[in-house]
């Protein structure tokens, strides 16, 4: 099972050079995906006056959200891993791909990249709103939990298969494609219902400008238990102890 490979790390881990560099990844490529999600739906209300709650604002969102993730994980990959994701991260956790001191820094640069994009957003556009995640009419936070339990299932299942996978073989530009791909698809079957998250970091920072905590436990409970439905399904029946191959920690 995943679990024997769970790694909480050490303190030099922590402080480690490579690791800070990669946090700082992870902070950057957060704050890129954010600025261009969020900001793509603050666009999209200034120019069809709340324009984003209609079908062609959802697809405008999926667009935005898919194009800019996939620019967040190709740009950060080769020196993160390219997460962009708490709920990744902890999946990743959980097949002991990343300790567990390294994942906390991972998450800590998410949020505080994803509430930088959001204060510069809100600076750059003359204090407009950066409207934090909220339920539609009709939507309970139970159904909204399996909303996002569901879409990030599928989200870090397609993180395992194309880019965590050791039989993936050589992928390349794919896993990136891949997963702004299942982004954007999940933004139009679930957009409607609760706004789509699947990352914990993307609905705090605009909770954190907006100081709009309504539901915003479903934000990270979802999300959370999906990544770890998905780690335990794949890293346990298809990836196994014998070809499991746990990333380099000889540095460490």
């Amino acid at each position: 099972m995943p679990i024997t490979s769970i790694a909480v790390g050490t303190p030099a881990e922590a402080v480690h050079r490579e690791t800070l560099k990669a946090a700082l990844a992870e902070f950057i490529s957060t704050l890129i995906f954010v600025f261009a999600g969020e900001g793509s739906g603050m666009a999209f209300n200034k120019l069809t006056d709340d324009g984003s709650t209609t079908p062609a604002g959802l697809v405008a969102a999926s667009l935005a959200h898919g194009f800019a993730l996939f620019v967040a994980v190709s740009v950060s990959a080769n020196i993160s891993g390219g997460h962009v994701n708490p709920a990744v991260t902890f999946g990743a956790f959980l097949g002991g791909n990343i300790s567990m001191l390294r994942g906390i820094l991972y998450w800590i640069a998410q949020c505080l990249g994803s509430v930088a994009a959001c204060l510069l957003l809100k600076f750059a556009t003359g204090g407009l709103e950066t409207s934090a995640f909220s339920l539609s009419a009709g939507v309970s936070s139970w159904n909204a939990v399996v909303l996002e339990i569901v879409m990030t299932f599928g989200l870090v299942y397609t993180v395992y298969a194309t880019a965590v996978d050791p039989k993936k073989g050589n992928l390349g530009v794919i896993a990136p494609i891949a997963i702004g791909f299942i982004v954007g698809a999940n933004i139009l079957a679930g957009g409607a219902f609760d706004g789509a998250s699947m990352n914990p970091a993307v609905s705090f920072g605009p909770a954190v400008v907006s100081w709009t905590w309504t539901h915003h436990w479903v934000y990270w409970a979802g999300p959370l238990i999906g990544a770890a439905i998905a780690a335990l399904v794949y890293d346990g029946v298809f990836i196994g102890q014998t070809t499991h191959e746990q990333l380099p920690t000889a540095d460490f």
